[in-house]
């Protein structure tokens, strides 16, 4: 089974039901859900989400919605390492971006899905769209 860490924009796709990224958000996370694929989001994607949702949310709907993703994501942690890494890395410009990626790297992860793949371009991951992973599996 194909282990993916997807990346915050991901999550708030689905989330916020931002077109035209809606409908490949949510074909992901119900793959996840029937377990033909494994998602997971590192802590610091909790953290961004509920900040995002906190701007037209109450504090207690942001909290109903993170539980319900909980129940279908696996959540990595952000350790001392992978801050180290990402502080000493010069491959990217955006520390969140260096968070995220070596979150993956540390966690064995098999590919990342985000829309950002510019800011992903030296990993030595497979990096690609929600809409190019699901064309691949096809």
């Amino acid at each position: 089974m194909k282990n993916l860490l997807i990346d915050t924009n991901i999550i708030i796709d689905l989330l916020a039901k931002r077109e035209p990224f809606y409908d490949e958000a949510a074909m992901l996370f119900t793959l996840a859900d029937r377990q033909q694929i494994c998602l997971s989001v590192s802590a610091l994607s909790f953290a961004n989400t509920n900040y995002i949702l906190s701007q037209s949310k109450k504090p207690e709907e942001s909290k109903l919605i993170l539980r319900k993703l909980r129940l279908i994501v696996q959540v990595l942690s952000l350790d001392e390492k992978i801050v180290g890494l990402s502080l000493n890395d010069n491959d990217f410009r955006d520390f969140e971006d260096a968070l995220q990626y070596f979150t993956a790297i540390e966690n064995e992860i098999d590919a990342i899905i985000t829309r950002n793949l510019k800011d992903f371009q030296k990993s030595k991951l497979p990096v690609m769209t929600a809409s190019q992973f699901l064309k691949s599996i096809k």
